[in-house]
């Protein structure tokens, strides 16, 4: 279970330095795996703004930049695309080790033109695989401002390493509420539930047939979302993942990953274009049935196995991992959000067998809670609001 220091203080008041947060941590029994200083090699990384860009007078598709550091203007030979007069970017002088490509700096020239120093991708940098272009900040970017600091990166990364038993603390709150317990800060109030004005009929129904499998899927809800607009999420919420090491995807894809780690809820989020009928369906896999997993690998299902599907295929291998005919892509407009309990064993055992280790697998098999105060309804067959719960009353709000 990895965090950062200023995720956990989202939930958390405290002061308390860090080594004393981790020694705290490993005497709760959440032990301490790696404390990851995400500043560490970045030290002379700063923010360089090129005043001046010319091409270079033997190659076509190289520049010749020069960049003020804030303390002085270097030469740099750069063969970005975007590099351009006015600009700001990522400068590493000469004698600086990159850690994307594992190059030290030196001063040198290229094809011809003295170069000492290098403006930088987001893959030199070993921030993603982005190399189409150096990496271009905003123009009120202090220039020679230290990278680290402009990037948040002065916040270390904390791994713990969680026993079967402590799915509580699969979710940085949780984390949070054991350290509070110990008197080392404050628990914050949790997130607090938003009132939306208006409403629709879910054009998603949800049925359930386990049969004598009721255990299988004790609890499950969702909702309809209509005229959503999918697309990169907000930066701060991709640098959060990366620093966990999450890929960002999409915002609708970053929110239910954000979620399930924040609070230890795995969600899922279906594209209802994409549904065949309108209902969505709790049952158990038939022998031989197929599913194109958002891993980009197709699994066989057997009898045993808990699947979410619609009138034609299964969509979700339930607790684990979900489908990629379903799956939102940048021009999913309408969704529904499935939240779900799945039955450890069958998690575990199912995820055994396809041999699929995902984060939603890691929280179920460990016995993951609601968590997110929610209720659902009793009825056995299908419920027009999305929700549905096995031997429960039906709550004012889903009506």
């Amino acid at each position: 279970m990895k965090f950062t220091l200023s995720w956990l203080k989202d939930h958390l008041d405290t002061d308390a330095p860090v080594p004393e947060i981790t020694d705290q941590l490993t005497a709760l029994g959440l032990e301490l795996e790696e404390l990851h200083d995400r500043a560490a090699g970045f030290e002379a990384f700063v923010v360089g703004h090129v005043v001046d860009c010319k091409q270079h007078p033997d190659a076509d598709r190289l520049r010749v930049c020069l960049v003020d550091t804030g303390s002085e203007k270097i030469q740099v030979v750069c063969g970005a695309p975007n590099a351009r007069q006015g600009m700001k970017g990522v400068f590493a002088p000469a004698g600086t080790h990159v850690p994307g490509t594992g190059i030290d700096l030196k001063v040198a020239k290229v094809r011809g033109v003295e170069s000492a120093g290098m403006l930088c991708s987001e893959r030199e940098m070993g921030l993603s695989d982005d190399h189409d272009g150096i990496i271009d900040l905003p123009a009120d970017t202090p220039i020679g401002a230290s990278f680290v600091d402009i990037m948040g990166l002065d916040d270390p990364v904390i791994e713990i390493g969680l026993t079967p038993d402590r799915a509580d603390c699969a979710g940085v709150r949780g984390i949070a509420r054991d350290l509070s317990a110990t008197g080392i800060g404050t628990l914050k109030p949790g997130p607090e539930a938003v009132s939306v004005s208006g409403g629709f009929d879910s054009p998603v129904r949800w049925a359930r047939d386990l049969g004598d499998d009721g255990d299988a899927c004790p609890l499950v809800v969702g909702r309809a979302f209509r005229g959503v607009k999918n697309g990169p999420s907000p930066d701060w919420l991709q640098d959060r993942l990366r620093a966990i090491g999450l890929r960002p995807i999409s915002a609708l894809v970053d929110i239910t990953n954000y979620v399930t780690y924040d609070l230890g809820r795995p969600l899922h989020v279906f594209d209802i274009g994409k549904l065949t009928g309108d209902t969505l369906t709790m049952r158990m896999a038939r022998d031989g049935e197929e599913i194109d997993a958002l891993d980009g690998r197709s699994y066989t299902l057997e009898s045993g196995m808990t699947v979410i599907a619609d009138s034609a295929r299964p969509l979700a291998i339930g607790g684990i991992m979900g489908g990629e005919y379903s799956g939102c892509q940048d021009d999913t407009t309408d969704v529904f959000l499935e939240v779900a309990l799945f039955d450890p064993i069958r998690t575990a055992t199912t995820g055994r067998k396809l041999g699929i280790d995902s984060d939603a697998r890691y929280r179920f098999e460990r016995g993951c809670r609601s968590g997110i105060g929610l209720v659902g309804c009793g009825s056995r067959g299908t419920h027009d609001s999305g929700y549905l719960r096995r031997g429960g009353q039906c709550a004012d709000h889903c009506r």
